[in-house]
Parts: structure tokens; sequence; C-alpha cells
């Protein structure tokens, strides 16, 4: 390949920057949309109006109680770096207790969820790949009793969201706010060098 990849749009909208059509940026994470909910906490939607074939990258801010998604399993790897706070993984129907920088590697199929703990938030950068979504199942929500107690299980093993979400209110784009980060993380503007 010889041609020059060009930039994409970032279009401004009420929640945040969200990038448009191909190409690369570069885009601070208190600046993106993030996606919000009270049960899910919020995430940063780098993505945005893109579609990402290969790879998909979250920041992942949760607070004590609440869960990442419901317990389930993708075909595509997935990996996750805690990067502040506490939190529980359940993993293949275990609970294991996180701290920062505590590295957790899912290969395809590993049933697992994340659920906020310890009393503030715990911040999880996550990176998953996207090769499988164009050749059949993504995956699936699981009911797990582990899970469960931690209101993070789907009533039955499903593809549905719908079903595996349905008691929940949707998750809704908001702009970032102060809180969602740690303060020892630095600001825009306020690196050093």
């Amino acid at each position: 390949m010889t041609e020059s990849i060009r930039e994409a749009q970032l279009k401004r909208t009420d929640a945040g920057l969200i990038p448009q059509g191909e190409g690369w940026f570069v885009l601070n994470a208190r600046d993106v949309s993030w996606i919000r909910s009270e049960e899910r906490g919020q995430d940063t939607d780098f993505e945005g109006g893109q579609e990402w074939a290969q790879l998909g990258f979250r920041i992942h801010v949760l607070m004590p109680g609440q869960r990442n998604g419901m317990y389930h399993r993708e075909r595509g790897q997935e990996d996750f770096l805690v990067v502040a706070g506490e939190c529980v993984l359940v993993i293949e129907g275990e609970e294991r207790r996180l701290k920062a920088w505590d590295f957790v590697h899912c290969p395809p199929w590993t049933h697992h969820v994340f659920v906020g703990a310890g009393d503030g938030p715990c911040v999880i950068l996550a990176a998953s790949s996207r090769q499988f979504q164009k050749d059949g199942p993504w995956g699936f929500y699981c009911a797990d009793e582990t899970a469960r107690r931690y209101n993070a299980s789907s009533p039955e093993d499903t593809q549905d969201g719908e079903v595996a979400y349905g008691r929940f209110p949707a998750s809704q784009p908001t702009r970032y706010r102060d809180g969602f980060l740690p303060d020892w993380l630095p600001r825009r503007g306020s690196e050093s060098g």
C-alpha cells in the first residue's frame, strides 16, 4: 500500500466527539463521547461512527456494584488491564478480586464479567478481537449462579441482548464528567515533557 491514510472527521455532539468515516485520529478520553448507565457504569466510545474490523478498545469505569455487562463468552480473544481501583472478576464461575495493574487474558469462549468493588471507581482498559464478527455468532450471554450474586447473570443462555439486559434501562450517550477517571491520571495540557 502506497497511499496515505487520511485523518477521520471528529463530529462534535452534546455527548462529546465521535469519530466519523475511515481514517486515523487522535482523541483524548475526556473529549470522546461516553456511554453511561446506573447499572453498567460508563465507558468510552472511541469507535464512534467507524467500523473497526480488527480490534476493539474501550476504557470502562465502574463504581462499586456496577458491572461492565452481563456474564458472557465471546468468539474472539479479549484482554483487560485494571488501571485503578478494585473489582471482582467472575470468570468461568469463579470469583477473583482484582486491583490496579492486574491483567486478565480471556481466550475465545472464556465466560467472564467485571463488577466494581472497593470504595471508589475502578478503571479497566479493554481490548478485543473483532475478526469473528463477520462469520458467525459473536458469543452468548450466560446464566451463572456466581454472576447472579452480583446481578450480572442473564436470566438464560442467549444471544439476544434484549433478553440478557431487558430488566435494565438502556445505556445513554453522555459527556465526560469529572470523576469518571481518577484525578492522578494526567489531564489534557498538563502532561510533562
